[in-house]
């Protein structure tokens, strides 16, 4: 699939692609980007969860099924291509791709299928692009009332990014002031700690305390206390907020833009966490590539929500009780950079 699929007329707009490859799963959106910084989908998202990170961990090392399962998404995502040509096309890897060793077979084969090589970004870039979609997207919802400085949380599969962002008056709130990108998250948590079904309660707080260790070590780049509105963005949280909402099955227009209480949400991550397998397959607002790991992400969305509240309520009094969930992250983020720049 070549980059420069066809010419636009006009500039006012571009068509263009962005795939995220993540730990747990793999997403394509075709949008047009407009030159006054809106979009509009084209293909609204294409997800496949296809665990490329199973292991990796441990193994530093992607395995032969994980890599099998990522091919056969990314051939299908390039039929889809082949329907809708784009102006350009972006492919980014993310955690599990930086932590593996033999990424370059990984890079090679996606290259011969698409005909773009994989980009592994770095961390805090990530995180910026995670930022500038979650973040633009709030400023054009008045309703939420969202005060800045926000914190966008990015909770995937194997890293967390917390990203914060200016205060609206000396810095324009969708400016990155401050970002960090743990190596936290819902497959490399489950993995790493909770090894039964379900998990017992010594697990869960060793998870508990290693997350923490990894705040601790963020708050050294990002003063989390500076944060008025927490937003979170990525599979985990936008499922927990579906569950939180008791929404029988998923619906990303249900939940995009959804202000959650900390009690509601608190409460549903403790059950989830805790819940057996085999009850939580039953639930479908669950895709079923996330039941195995859902119990990790949730125990790990308490603890940031909690530390975050407690440095806002140190550094400035603010008891934080609710957080503002977007559907929008760092695939959109990629997306709206692409065109941005295809349009200078």
């Amino acid at each position: 699939m070549p980059q420069a699929a066809h010419e636009q007329q006009s500039r006012d707009y571009v068509v263009v692609g962005g795939i995220d490859c993540g730990t747990n799963s793999i997403r394509l959106k075709v949008a047009k980007v407009f030159a006054d910084g809106h979009y509009e989908d084209v293909v609204p998202r294409v997800l496949r969860v296809v665990r490329l990170g199973e292991g990796v961990d441990r193994t530093h090392r992607f395995a032969e099924d994980a890599l099998e399962r990522t091919y056969a998404a990314v051939r299908e995502f390039a039929e889809i291509l082949r329907e809708h040509p784009v102006e350009a096309l972006r492919f980014v890897a993310t955690s599990a791709t930086r932590d593996a060793e033999n990424r370059e077979e990984f890079e090679d084969t996606v290259e011969s299928i698409l005909g773009v090589r994989p980009e592994v970004i770095s961390g805090t870039e990530e995180a910026e692009l995670s930022f500038l979609a979650a973040s633009d997207a709030i400023v054009h919802m008045p309703q939420l009332h969202a005060e800045p400085p926000f914190l966008v949380v990015d909770l995937g599969g194997g890293s967390t990014e917390l990203v914060l962002g200016g205060d609206g008056v000396t810095q324009p709130a969708t400016q990155v002031v401050a970002a960090y990108s743990m190596n936290v998250g819902c497959v490399r948590m489950t993995e790493r700690h909770l090894h039964h079904d379900p998990a017992t309660a010594e697990e869960l707080q060793e998870l508990r305390e290693d997350v923490d260790d990894h705040i601790r070590k963020a708050e050294e780049t990002v003063p989390l206390g500076k944060t008025r509105t927490i937003i979170g963005v990525s599979g985990t949280v936008t499922t927990m907020t579906a569950l939180a909402m008791g929404l029988d099955h998923y619906d990303h227009t249900a939940v995009n833009g959804v202000r959650m209480d900390y009690k509601t949400m608190l409460a549903t991550d403790a059950k989830f966490a805790s819940m057996p397998r085999a009850e939580r397959a039953t639930y479908k607002t669950i895709h079923p590539g996330r039941v195995d790991v859902i119990n990790g992400g949730a125990a790990t969305w308490s603890c940031v929500l909690e530390r975050v509240a407690e440095r806002a309520f140190e550094d400035h009094g603010q008891h934080m009780d609710s957080y503002v969930t977007s559907e929008h992250g760092l695939l959109d983020g990629v997306v709206l950079d692409l065109g941005q720049r295809l349009l200078k």
